[in-house]
């Protein structure tokens, strides 16, 4: 039996002219009677896959799909004539994949625009439509026809792994937490009888969260090959059960169930060690925000500009934005092998610590890190403070980690603050810091942007700083002694030692270093160009431009 609109229209609709879809009345005198100027569905006819959307009203354009849409999509037709009087669009749709006509209705346009919703389209056939308008008993030629095909089901979804087996299935994992595993996702979009499926787009997954509410193939997503599937490499940064929540989301957009795969990643007994590492990958890591706020941890050692993970806006210190805030992260390590962090936004009196006990996730509020209550000599024996030692850190424009004194895993902190270099020679961090000594007097470090390269293989130390006034780049040695102390002469002036020019600020607006003081294993020094590309350098030359920041 035919469906009642089909049964209402009767044969005036059934058979499909050559000109257009449907036989009409003959067209008003050009010029002057009615005519449609534009046609539209909604949602949209789109392929997620191929990233386009459109009504394809033309015979080149691929048609895109509609997805599973409450009452039916809505057609519109814009309408317009130079005479007066109430003005109509009859539209009409014809099924492509039976060759029958699927609807017909006429519907006054209210501000030039008419509109009607079809209900009852089958899914997986493709449709063709157009409208007519009417002005009495004046009749337009049809618009040109428009085109989508319909796909009303949504993908199912399934996950596998070998390096991390699912929780139940009795196999052990072959990697542990902080490495990288391989997961299959695998969706299945079957064609409904004597129709077609639009197509697997994309995979949406999220890893111990929730996926996004945003609809599409966004950046994140992970695109399947012909078969359907799609290799997922992911990084399990925390030991113990973990949840990846995986959607397929198909061409017309119809987004499937969330499959959710529970998985145990076992914590390794041998962790990798870096100073600068902060996702207990056993490299040294750059840390910088994005456009968006959030902070990215890029690993020294990649190829691009890709980060390893990101850490959301809200976790910054501000909860806002980690845009502005100076990140600390090279040697205080109360755990291995990963790296607590140290942040500080200018003028603020407060310093942050975040203890990072999650591979770089952030996922505790950080504490406060009191001010030294004492002051040292050289000798590190207790001496008077100076008259302009501060009690909080409001005067701290720069915090970089020099690197261990005293053989610990702890580094030294060094900050400019009023122009003068600040030492703070053992920090334990966890809530306090046990002294703190002034290296230099005169206030001449005032324009300088400081780079602390870390330890080289014997152990020294150095400081490098940029001058913001003409793009010199300086180097400091700080030797370590025979008695295991430190020379920190060659600090008393900031304008000697030029080591490379041309690191201005206007081209390089930040510069920093991942802690690598010899360079053998990873980049001594990284820039970001005015344009947002990242560069690093084995010593201070040679860059390697791994591309845009996002």
């Amino acid at each position: 039996m035919k469906p009642a609109h089909l049964r209402r229209l009767g044969g005036a609709v059934a058979v499909a002219l050559t000109a257009g879809l449907f036989a009409a009345p003959a067209a008003s005198a050009h010029g002057y009677g009615p005519r449609v100027t534009g046609t539209t569905a909604s949602p949209q006819p789109r392929n997620l896959s191929a990233g386009t959307a459109g009504d394809a009203c033309d015979r080149t354009t691929a048609p895109g799909w509609i997805g599973l849409t409450p009452g039916g999509p809505t057609l519109s037709a814009t309408v317009a004539s130079r005479t007066a009087g109430t003005l109509s669009a009859r539209f009409s749709v014809k099924d492509l994949t039976t060759g029958t006509a699927a609807f017909g209705a006429t519907a006054e346009a209210s501000g030039g625009t008419a509109t009607t919703v079809v209900p009852g389209l089958a899914d997986g056939h493709r449709y063709a439509w157009n409208a007519r308008a009417l002005q009495g008993h004046r009749t337009s030629a049809p618009s040109p026809d428009c085109h989508f095909g319909v796909d009303l089901a949504a993908p199912r979804v399934a996950v596998s792994s070998t390096d991390f087996p699912e929780s139940g299935s009795g196999r052990t994992a072959t990697k542990y937490a902080g490495e990288t595993g391989t997961f299959v996702l695998t969706a299945t979009d079957p064609a409904p009888a004597g129709g077609e499926a639009s197509g697997t787009a994309c995979f949406r997954y999220a890893l111990n969260g929730t996926i996004g509410v945003s609809s599409g193939c966004a950046d994140g997503t992970v695109k399947p090959g012909p078969d359907g599937t799609a290799t997922l490499a992911l990084r399990v940064p925390q030991w113990g059960t973990n949840i990846l929540s995986v959607e397929a989301v198909d061409n017309a957009g119809n987004v499937s169930q969330t499959a959710t795969y529970t998985f145990y990643a076992p914590s390794n007994p041998n962790p990798p060690q870096a100073p600068g590492d902060v996702d207990a990958d056993g490299v040294p890591d750059i840390l910088l925000p994005d456009t968006a706020g959030n902070l990215q941890i890029i690993s020294a050692a990649a190829g691009d500009t890709t980060p390893t993970s990101v850490v959301a806006a809200q976790a910054a210190p501000n909860q806002t934005s980690w845009t502005g805030v100076q990140v600390v992260h090279r040697g205080w390590r109360g755990h291995a092998p990963m790296d607590d962090v140290l942040t500080h936004e200018p003028g603020s009196s407060v310093l942050y610590f975040h203890y990072n006990d999650d591979a770089g996730a952030f996922s505790q509020r950080p504490s406060t890190v009191d001010r030294p209550f004492r002051c040292v000599d050289a000798a590190d024996v207790p001496a008077a403070c100076p008259a302009d030692f501060a009690d909080d850190w409001s005067k701290a424009d720069q915090l970089v980690a020099l690197g261990s004194l005293n053989g610990k895993p702890n580094s030294a902190l060094l900050t400019v603050e009023n122009g003068d270099l600040w030492l703070f020679p053992d920090p334990g961090l966890r809530s306090w810091l046990p002294a703190a000594r002034k290296l230099t007097t005169g206030g001449s470090w005032t324009g300088y942007d400081l780079v602390a390269p870390g330890p080289d293989a014997a152990g020294n130390l150095a400081l490098w700083a940029r001058e913001r006034a003409t793009g010199a780049l300086h180097a400091y040695p700080i030797p370590k002694l025979a008695d295991g102390t430190f020379d920190f002469a060659a600090l008393a002036d900031p304008s000697a030692g030029v080591v490379a020019t041309g690191f201005t600020v206007d081209a390089y607006p930040a510069l920093g270093s991942s802690g690598d003081g010899d360079g053998d294993t990873v980049p001594d020094l990284w820039a970001v160009t005015a344009d947002r590309h990242l560069l690093t350098y084995r010593g201070l030359a040679n860059p390697k431009d791994l591309g845009v920041l996002r």
